[in-house]
């Protein structure tokens, strides 16, 4: 692993989760005591993580008191020896968010919240990140500050994103099918679109989500087309 491919290990790393955990400081009586829970977790066009917070959460009262919070990501799922896989710790300010964009973005990678989304105690939170610890396994431990973990921006795409993803999903359920069986070696069938970024697309399948990155960045929206038609054909070439 080079000093490069760090950042986009981390970057990687936090599109294909769907839940991390969340590290927050105890107010009140608790006051100064680290508190973890479990979130469910979507991530914006710029790494930004997405959470819906209910207010009677534990950690919903302790952002509210301190802004600082860290979330965990664990890459280790599934491996014999997990210290040898990947996670990254995500250190950031949370604030609460009613952009309208960010909440499409959540709903669409965990469409069961919908049920409870629009309940009065609930809310959407932007963690704004300042760096990330990395543990890609034995000696491959490195802190990296937020202007390397940039990811590259594709003009347009975060607005085009809703239209882009309701057309695959509606029109080109096929292609999404192709990706996930021939592409990735995933099992099932009913493969959604969930989100597209400048560097890849974001699937799910019940409980399941999984990742394809792109072998190169997107530029601009426009080029969205392209990238996923050869990769329909890439798939069928697979046999």
């Amino acid at each position: 692993m080079t000093q490069d491919d760090l950042p986009r290990t981390v970057r990687s790393l936090l599109r294909s989760l769907d839940r991390a955990s969340l590290a927050t400081a105890l107010p009140g009586e608790a006051a100064g005591w680290p508190y973890a829970s479990l979130v469910l977790v979507a991530i914006d066009h710029d790494l930004s993580p997405i959470l819906l917070l209910s207010d009677l959460a534990e950690h919903t009262k302790a952002i509210r008191a301190d802004g600082r919070v860290s979330l965990l990501f664990d890459g280790t799922g599934g491996l014999d020896q997990p210290l040898t896989g990947p996670r990254a710790t995500v250190l950031g300010h949370a604030e609460q968010t009613t952009d309208g964009r960010l909440k499409a973005r959540f709903l669409a990678r965990h469409p069961d919240a919908a049920l409870y989304a629009e309940f009065k105690d609930f809310g959407f939170f932007r963690i704004a990140v300042e760096r990330a610890h990395l543990v890609g396994g034995f000696g491959k431990i490195r802190w990296i500050d937020a202007v390397d973990l940039a990811p590259p921006q594709a003009a347009g795409l975060a607005e085009a994103e809703p239209g882009i993803v309701n057309h695959m999903n509606e029109d080109h359920a096929d292609a999404l099918q192709l990706y996930a069986a021939k592409l990735m070696g995933l099992a099932g069938n009913g493969w959604k679109m969930t989100g597209i970024d400048p560097a890849g697309i974001d699937l799910r399948l019940g409980g399941q989500v999984a990742r394809l990155d792109f072998d190169a960045p997107l530029q601009a929206a426009a080029e969205a087309r392209k990238v996923l038609v050869a990769l329909v054909e890439k798939a069928r070439a697979t046999g």
